[in-house]
């Protein structure tokens, strides 16, 4: 019939399993760690790149105005001496002169001065609107004023 195992063969088989057993438990256990290692160094690159992204302002460039325009500023070796100061005192005694002189400064100077603040100052359009608390706009409302009639029937008696 069939060859009967004696005990000692058994027992090494049984071990032999048991060992295949465990050597295939420890590399679960290895691979879930690295796993778990994976996932976790994931959710931290993840976490930091989504506060990089907070930082990122570059969006907001397109609006800025460019820089060049504030680059014009005046030349960094000028140095007051008596003959540059005494060319600016020199200008701006002909620009006062020209505008005493002139007709419309003469006739209202404040309106004058309104003028010129406003050919030179530009203004903004827009007129900021009010919000309440909640950041919604705030409408105004309109009192309406209810006659004595329109209340209820009242008797004479009263």
């Amino acid at each position: 019939m069939g060859k009967t195992s004696s005990r000692k063969d058994e027992s090494k088989h049984a071990d032999r399993k048991f060992e295949k057993k465990l050597e295939f438990y420890s590399k679960v256990r290895e691979t879930v760690a690295l796993g778990a290692q994976k996932s976790i160094k994931k959710k931290k690159l993840r976490t930091r790149q989504k506060k990089l992204k907070a930082y990122n302002l570059s969006s907001l460039s397109e609006f800025l105005p460019d820089l060049e325009s504030f680059k014009q500023a005046p030349p960094a070796d000028f140095k007051v001496t008596s003959k540059s100061r005494q060319k600016l005192v020199m200008k701006e005694a002909n620009q006062l002169k020209t505008v005493l002189n002139n007709p419309t400064f003469q006739a209202n100077p404040l309106a004058a001065i309104h003028q010129h603040l406003q050919n030179t100052q530009p203004l903004s359009d827009e007129k900021p609107t009010r919000k309440n608390d909640k950041g919604k706009k705030v409408k105004k409302k309109s009192k309406k004023k209810k006659s004595k009639a329109a209340t209820g029937p009242q008797s004479m008696e009263e």
